[in-house]
This record gives C-alpha cells, sequence and structure tokens, in this order.
C-alpha cells in the first residue's frame, strides 16, 4: 500500500484517543509517523538556561503512526 500522506495535507485521526480530531500535517517522520497540528499534545520541559534562567514548560505534538490517520478528502467522502 502507498502511502499517500504528505506535508501540508489535513488529516483526520481515526483511532485512538484523539479519533475524530483534524489538523495540517507538520511532517513525516521515518515514513510511518506523522505530526499533526494540535494533535497528540505532550509537554516537554526546557533546562535552566541563561536566556531562561528559570525553565520553562511547553507543549508539543507527538507522532502519531500513519495508519491511525486518514486524509480528510477520503474521510469526508467515504461518511457521505
Amino acid at each position: 500500500m502507498a502511502k499517500t500522506i504528505k506535508r501540508e495535507q489535513e488529516v483526520v485521526v481515526i483511532s485512538g484517543s484523539h479519533k475524530g480530531k483534524r489538523g495540517k500535517v507538520l511532517s513525516v517522520k521515518a515514513g510511518e509517523k506523522v505530526l499533526v497540528e494540535g494533535v497528540n499534545m505532550i509537554t516537554k520541559y526546557e533546562r535552566k538556561t541563561q536566556e531562561n534562567p528559570e525553565g520553562r514548560s511547553v507543549e508539543r505534538e507527538a507522532p502519531i503512526h500513519y495508519s491511525n490517520v486518514m486524509l480528510a478528502e477520503k474521510y469526508d467522502a467515504k461518511s457521505k
């Protein structure tokens, strides 16, 4: 099966705890994982540095396996 998901396309999560959420693909990692904007957010903690003397927490997207997402066009056509 050819992988048809590419950067900048809109996708819908079709399985998992984020099922039903939509977002734009930010990047495709190692051919199997995709980063979707605003989906699967995790908290990362940054170290204290001279620029940031107190440290901080940052929310970022975590990768999702490409089999758990579907192109929004196909999803909308299927639901009609």
